[in-house]
């Protein structure tokens, strides 16, 4: 019986052309070797599994080879890359950091780098994990690591670059290695099933490379699991029950449950995942991605973001069009909240089920909002949308033409009143504080009809009505905030536009102005009622303060001042022999 080698490493990259996902960095290195640049240290640095190891015992093994291909790639013949083969070179050595971090295993590897490489060009030392050393060790190694000699080459690899002094870094050419994609996983894993002729389904193959988080050993891992869990013939059935993977066909499932608006569906949908085993949180967080997914899925130009194979990517653009974006955007902050929230909740299923019950919440709304209907899977409207009263028909021109009125109070004062407008007898006066009315619609004999028109969105402003209200404004708020009350009695307010209800308040500093912002609010709601006048609008100009060079400060400087106004002060400081007090 045979030994069984695991997938990891019996697929292993033996050359920089097998290796997947790191195209940049393999075509850099062997443009390297090709025109013979190699630098005297390299650091590989990327999350794990991504190929750092790989490349390194490639490099090493490539420049020693005595009949490198015009590819840059080692020749597999020669005698160096035999004995690298079968573990029996003397001029590559590795070294694990996590195990060998002392200065005296440093020490013993700088003793070594003295003996010149037999048989070969090179003697290359590859330091994995090298993050773990000690500052002992890093501090011993620095030396030799900036100047070496010219047979030596080192490769740092690591998956923690920033736990490396920058002592280090800086005499090594870095190549950061990126996560494998999942495109990239996929189509190796198709490659190492096709060879051990195993049936596989591309569904099963693409959850199994979400699950790797783009490491390439930790999908192969994963691809011997569910063999040995399945035989010959993977599924996607089987990937999810061995995995323990929610089905992506829940969320499918949830959304169409908002979009008909069914509560029953979605709470016993969500009763079935909690019933198989799956974590509340790892729910939402899956239902998060599936939003982000249909999100990017409504336009053909984010539609490649999605990492789904083609039928699923189909189907997920299939339902996006049935979304709007408002929605899944909503939907998302909710989903984000619950999951900030999940682990201080003492109820956790009851913070899961609100969070699906505010986003299905958030259908009617928007349905009713007129940017996009929302129908159920039948095509029907929702259901208890009222529909919506048919307009009136238009009123003759004459009827819509605006009438500025003044208020009451006005027109008793001056005793006039616009042409075409009734006397003050006539006129509806209401109560101090109260909203300004239009005058009552007439018919064509001049009598009342039942209803007045609307509230006026303006309202006449008398300058000693707003003089009035805004000092008892500034006299209310004296105790409590004394800035605000010195920013509101500093100048002068004025209307601006009486008619459209404009008042202006100017200011000289930044200051002033933060204090009106921050109560601003306060300030209108006030004015709206003792004015009453529905629309009010503050400006708030900034003017140039007064000069303050002509301000006196010091004793000195007042003394002058008053010297100005009287000069007989300076005869009588002399006789007196008065001197002035600094």
């Amino acid at each position: 019986m045979e030994n069984f080698i695991v997938s990891a490493r019996k697929y292993r990259p033996a050359t920089f052309e097998s290796v997947v996902g790191q195209h940049a960095i393999t075509t850099t290195l062997r443009n390297a070797i090709l025109n013979n640049q190699l630098a005297q240290a390299f650091l590989f640095c990327g999350p794990r599994g991504v190929g750092k190891t790989t490349c390194a015992r490639i490099l090493a093994k490539t420049i020693n080879c005595n009949q490198i291909t015009k590819e840059g790639e080692a020749c597999n013949e020669c005698v160096s890359c035999k004995s690298f083969n079968t573990s029996a070179s003397f001029n590559i050595y590795e070294l694990d950091a996590a195990s060998n971090n002392s200065v005296d295993d440093i020490r013993t590897l700088v003793d070594q780098v003295r003996i010149p490489p037999q048989g070969a060009r090179y003697k290359v030392y590859t330091i994995d994990e090298v993050h773990m050393l000690s500052q002992s060790a890093f501090n011993a190694f620095l030396k030799t690591l900036e100047e070496p000699p010219s047979y030596a080459k080192f490769i740092l690899a690591t998956t923690e670059k920033h736990k490396i002094i920058p002592t280090v870094l800086s005499r090594c050419q870095i190549f950061d290695f990126k996560r494998i994609s999942v495109e990239d996983i996929m189509l190796q894993l198709t490659r190492v099933a096709s060879n051990e002729g195993i049936t596989a389904e591309p569904e099963a193959l693409h959850i199994i490379a979400q699950k790797a988080d783009g490491a390439m050993r930790d999908a192969l891992s994963i691809f011997d699991q569910l063999v040995s869990f399945s035989g010959s013939n993977i599924t996607y059935r089987h990937v999810i029950t061995n995995l323990n993977v929610l089905d992506y066909d829940y969320y499918f499932r949830l959304v169409d449950a908002f979009l008909t608006n069914s509560v029953s569906e979605a709470l016993v949908i969500v009763d079935n995942v909690l019933a198989n085993g799956f974590d509340g949180q790892h729910f939402i967080i899956g239902l998060g991605e599936h939003l982000r997914s249909l999100l990017v899925s409504q336009d053909t130009a984010t539609l490649r973001l999605l990492e789904a194979g083609a039928a699923l990517k189909e189907r997920y653009r299939r339902q996006a069009d049935q979304c709007i974006s408002e929605f899944l955007l909503k939907s998302l902050e909710i989903v984000n909240r619950c999951d900030l929230d999940y682990r201080v909740s003492n109820n956790k299923r009851l913070l899961v089920e609100m969070a699906i019950l505010q986003m299905m919440a958030l259908i009617r709304p928007i349905s009713l909002s007129g940017s996009k209907a929302l129908e159920d899977a039948a095509g029907q409207p929702q259901a208890n949308v009222k529909p919506t009263p048919p307009l009136p028909p238009p009123k003759p021109a004459e009827a819509n033409k605006p009438i500025f009125v003044p208020p009451a109070e006005l027109i008793k004062k001056t005793g006039i009143a616009p042409v075409g407008m009734p006397t003050t007898t006539s006129i509806k006066t209401s109560p101090p504080g109260t909203p300004a009315q239009t005058l009552p619609k007439t018919d064509e004999n001049g009598a009342d009809e039942n209803n007045y028109e609307e509230e006026s969105q303006t309202a006449y402003i008398l300058q000693a009505d707003l003089e009035k209200y805004w000092a008892a404004f500034a006299q209310s708020v004296a105790s409590e905030s004394p800035n605000l009350h010195a920013t509101l009695t500093f100048g002068e307010v004025r209307v601006a536009d009486a008619s459209k209800g404009v008042i202006e308040y100017p200011i000289t500093s930044q200051v002033q102005l933060k204090e009106i912002q921050d109560h601003k609010s306060d300030l209108i709601d006030f004015l709206r009622k003792k004015l009453g006048t529905p629309r009010l609008t503050i400006n708030t100009p900034l003017v140039e303060s007064k000069s303050v060079a002509d301000i006196p400060y010091t004793p000195v400087e007042k003394f002058r001042k008053m010297l100005e106004k009287n000069p007989e002060l300076a005869k009588l400081k002399e006789q007196l022999n008065l001197d002035i007090d600094y």
